[in-house]
């Protein structure tokens, strides 16, 4: 079972879509995002599969949930250097976002 000590190793902070397009590459339908997370942690570039429930377009601007602390991870030939974080829900992936417009790099904790 994890404990609080383990939920607090986790670098959870806001950022804002700077890009998206699709990652021809992957083996399940999947975007490559550009996602800034403000001055401390900077620009980083992420995989997810949330093709069932976003559009390139409509991901523009969305400000989302994404764990900064993990190792990068290779997906095809992208290196993903951040987790965005979703929910898995009857239509796909749904991404968890702030409620209200917040700072780029805000912490959740």
């Amino acid at each position: 079972m994890a404990t609080f000590e383990d939920f607090l190793k986790l670098d959870i902070r806001v950022g804002e879509i700077l890009s998206a397009e699709v990652l021809k590459q992957a083996k399940k339908p999947a975007y490559k995002l550009l996602v800034d997370f403000g001055e401390e942690i900077g620009i980083k570039k992420s995989s997810a599969q949330i093709t069932q429930c976003y559009t390139l377009e409509e991901l523009i601007g969305k400000q989302v949930l994404g764990i900064v602390n993990f190792s990068p991870r290779q997906i095809t030939n992208f290196i993903s250097e951040v987790l965005i974080l979703g929910i898995y829900s009857d239509p796909g992936v749904v991404l968890i976002q702030p409620g209200k417009k917040v700072k780029n790099g805000d912490k959740l904790g």
